[in-house]
């Protein structure tokens, strides 16, 4: 018999989810320990790894896959411009143009992230 088990949006999990929707900064998971540790001394890092690939894994957050995992918890609809000089990741919310994939050959279509790479203005001065 299958169950459906509802999770529980523990305290530690709620802190980090609600953290990373007040940010605009895309941290990094050490950056969120460090910041969740200040008012749970008790996490470890471990756990607050646990909680993001859960997160990530319920479409909560989004993760971006760059040397070190950067996390953002808007999931509104954008996409996102990685400065290859101090690695700094900035929001486009700009209209970019409309990819109406929904079915290709390979599959059904639910989601996607796109990314821009270059220099931020700050850099190319």
């Amino acid at each position: 018999m299958i169950t459906n088990k509802k999770e529980k949006l523990t305290s530690q999990k709620k802190l980090i989810l609600d953290y990373l929707r007040s940010v605009k900064t895309h941290p990094s998971a050490k950056e969120i320990f460090k910041t969740i540790r200040k008012k749970l001394p008790r996490i470890s890092l471990s756990t607050v790894y646990r909680i993001l690939n859960n997160l990530k894994e319920k479409n909560q957050i989004f993760e971006i896959p760059i040397e070190t995992s950067r996390f953002d918890g808007d999931l509104s609809p954008h996409a996102h411009f990685i400065c290859q000089k101090c690695r700094k990741i900035f929001d486009i919310f700009e209209k970019l143009p409309s990819l109406r994939i929904k079915k290709i050959k390979i599959g059904f279509v639910k989601n996607y992230q796109i990314y821009f790479y270059g220099l931020c203005q700050k850099c190319q001065k």
